[in-house]
């Protein structure tokens, strides 16, 4: 073991080898050093657990791996072959392309985020999206927070702080990452009153439990999972009945939010915005990248008076939109007013897509790849918490390799763009409705270059 830890380079060697040399001159020198210093530590750990020492070839060569891990810009454009339009953690809705490109031109210089170019004085940023909003949901007024939570945390420190707000059992959901929306809602200051059971909830429920404390009534759509059996539920209009019977406003956070009709493609049918403004709810709360299309938003409709307590709360400051998803947003949200949401939105041309044009690509790809791959019947799921339960009839490439199917999914992680597949029954599956037909080349490039590494493998 000494001797091992005697042949170790030290840091000066190591930093004069070829290929951290090269390191040197890409990044700052004080953290090459500290990369070099870190893998040296390593080293005499991992001697003095009885390992032989590396080489320093050995040792530059790790030491430039980490670099390129740990120095890599991200987030990494990956190409999303699994099956999930929305799938949380590939980053939910792809922007089209001129929301993208909108977004980079915001990003490179100055744009007019809170300035009127008309008058030279200083405007809102609301200003990019507000009409737009109102223009596709039928409201009086809008306005754009961070995300989803955000705009119900707002809405309910700005009207319902210290005070009560009536919530049905039923709604009290989970969502990603482990945070209960019932958790996020009472850092707002407001008591949440359960009414109903888990269940079956009925508008009488909400009205025995109406005081004199009680500020507002919120209607949250369970939108990740699915109620099924021995159910009951207010319709939305019940509850804005009852609200101006008793002065009170409905707040309707409707999750991932929806401009189209769902049903349109065999889908079950999404509360729409639209006919929750038109019920005539207070105020409607939705996200922006999901089944909306465009970049992570909370998107809040309504009407006016509301609205303008949200947008004079202290808190509206804090979940303020940005002027790079702004300028996303505002793009999307014309696709919809152009009547071009479905060619233009990926989402919704992922959804719109046709399972004979889904086959004709799923050949292609089998075709391209050879013997090791198949095409087979499948289903494709919306995912992002949006339509549980529903798929849409797909065709899959199953793709066999000499090795595990959890091998050759690796390798294709590992290609530039990596590509991202599922896993069921051992077998490696790839759905092309969730790939761009203009990613189809990279797709193709990517399966032929890991396969050939596979059958090249001992």
């Amino acid at each position: 073991m000494d001797e091992a830890l005697r042949n170790l380079p030290s840091v000066d060697r190591l930093l004069k080898h070829q290929r951290i040399e090269g390191l040197g001159q890409a990044y700052a020198h004080d953290v090459v050093v500290d990369l070099v210093r870190q893998h040296l530590d390593l080293a005499r750990t991992s001697i003095a657990g009885g390992s032989a020492g590396p080489s320093p070839d050995e040792l530059a060569e790790s030491i430039c791996l980490h670099a390129q891990a740990l120095f890599r810009a991200g987030p990494q454009r990956v190409i999303n072959a699994a099956g999930v339009i929305l799938h949380t953690n590939l980053g939910r809705a792809p922007l089209s392309p001129q929301a993208a490109a909108a977004m980079g031109q915001a990003a490179q210089g100055y744009c007019n985020l809170e300035i009127d170019l008309h008058s030279g004085r200083r405007g809102s940023r609301q200003v990019h999206v507000e009409h737009l909003l109102c223009q596709v949901s039928g409201a009086q007024a809008a306005l754009a927070v961070n995300n989803n939570a955000s705009a119900v945390l707002l809405a309910l420190s700005a009207l319902a702080r210290r005070k009560e707000v009536l919530v049905s059992r039923g709604q009290e959901v989970e969502i990603g990452g482990g945070f209960r929306v019932p958790e996020v809602m009472q850092q707002s200051g407001a008591r949440l009153v359960e009414v109903g059971t888990t269940n079956r909830t009925y508008a009488a429920d909400y009205e025995r439990a109406i005081g004199p404390r009680t500020a507002a009534i919120l209607n949250v759509h369970y939108s990740n999972f699915k109620m099924v059996g021995f159910t009951e539920s207010p319709a939305i209009w019940e509850l804005v009945a009852l609200g101006e019977r008793y002065g009170l406003p409905i707040l309707d956070d409707l999750g991932s939010g929806c401009l189209i009709d769902t049903a349109r493609f065999g889908l079950d049918a999404e509360p729409m915005v639209q006919q929750s403004v038109a019920a005539g709810c207070a105020l409607s709360m939705f996200s922006g990248d999901k089944l909306i299309g465009g970049p992570q938003a909370g998107l809040i409709v309504g009407k006016r008076e509301m609205v303008e307590r949200l947008r004079r709360h202290p808190l509206a400051r804090a979940v303020r939109i940005d002027k790079i998803r702004l300028a996303g947003l505002s793009t999307t949200l014309l696709h919809y007013l152009k009547g071009e949401a479905e060619t233009q939105i990926p989402v919704w041309r992922m959804i719109a897509m046709g399972r004979e044009q889904v086959e004709q690509r799923a050949r292609t790809w089998a075709q391209a790849i050879g013997e090791a791959a198949s095409v087979v019947a499948g289903e494709s799921m919306v995912g992002g918490g949006s339509l549980p339960g529903n798929t849409l009839p797909t065709a899959l490439v199953s793709v066999r390799g000499r090795g595990q199917a959890q091998r050759l999914a690796r390798r294709l992680r590992s290609q530039d763009p990596p590509l991202v597949g599922r896993i069921e029954r051992d077998t490696l599956l790839l759905d092309p409705r969730t790939v761009l037909p203009e990613e189809d080349e990279e797709v193709l490039r990517a399966l032929k270059r890991a396969i050939a590494a596979d059958s090249s493998d001992p």
